[in-house]
């Protein structure tokens, strides 16, 4: 027992100074968001200063961030349950289908997450203005699903053939049919996996830019788009970026530590066989 704590404790220094390494970014954006320019920008770096929320409330209050935190949710959480609803159902269907038969559908569908997505924003938004969807939640969402769907539907495939194939057979024997097999047997089985889909797919959604930048305006426009007119060659910027970021970063941290037992229990799906 004690040899193994041994072998454990390199492991576990490893893994912190990783996460160290990792977080310290965070925490630098952190620091920076509550200093002034001129402490921020101090050489050497200062570690202890007095903090201000001056900034913090300059970006959310007086530069109405607020409205781009709506924008980003409506066109996240839109995007998420209508992604995770069809790629649920597309993924089913993959899984209970023959390997060769699903092999060139599956194909098809990740090489549409293959292409960059500069290759893809000319034809969202020429396709978007013909329809008269620019500066519009609809256009947005709509590119999103297109663009997330195949990373949705490759993901949820994996959970469903997870499931044991006698379970299907012995709901369709006591009388299900096919929509009752996959809302009341499937479903409730890959559940937590639902949950880790839902939560990438929400994070590709809320921190997507370059959509964001072609298919938004004034009125639509998202946070990683606002954030981007702050910094550039003004250090004054700087600090209201790094407000703004932390800021962006609050509600997804939020979120996940919400649904950390199920993401834990989604992500072990299928970790441990028979």
């Amino acid at each position: 027992m004690r040899r193994h704590a041994r072998t454990q404790i390199p492991l576990f220094l490893l893994l912190c100074g990783f996460t160290a390494v990792n977080l310290t970014p965070v925490i630098w954006a952190i620091m920076t968001s509550f200093k002034r320019p001129v402490d921020a920008f101090s050489v050497p770096p200062q570690l202890f200063f007095h903090p201000t929320f001056e900034f913090h409330y300059e970006i959310w209050v007086e530069k109405a961030f607020w409205h781009y935190l709506i924008n980003s949710v409506v066109i996240s959480v839109s995007t998420v349950l209508l992604s995770v609803s069809i790629g649920s159902m597309a993924a089913y269907g993959l899984s209970r289908l023959a390997s060769r038969a699903s092999r060139g559908v599956l194909f098809a569908i990740l090489s549409m997450r293959m292409f960059p997505h500069i290759l893809l924003a000319i034809p969202f938004f020429v396709l978007a203005k013909w329809l008269g969807l620019i500066n519009t939640y609809p256009a947005m969402i709509l590119a999103l699903i297109a663009i997330n769907q195949p990373f949705t539907i490759w993901l949820m495939r994996s959970f469903f053939l997870d499931v044991p194939g006698e379970l299907y057979e012995a709901a369709e024997i006591d009388g299900c049919n096919a929509w009752q097999v996959f809302t009341r047997i499937a479903l409730p089985v890959v559940r937590p996996g639902l949950w880790v889909t839902a939560l990438f797919s929400l994070l590709l959604a809320y921190n997507e830019f370059l959509l964001g930048l072609v298919l938004t305006g004034p009125a639509t426009k998202t946070l990683p788009v606002a954030l981007a007119e702050y910094g550039a060659e003004d250090i004054n910027y700087w600090t209201l970026s790094a407000a703004a970021a932390v800021g962006i970063m609050l509600p997804i941290v939020a979120f996940m530590m919400i649904l950390q037992r199920h993401l834990v229990r989604g992500l072990a799906i299928g970790a441990v066989k028979g």
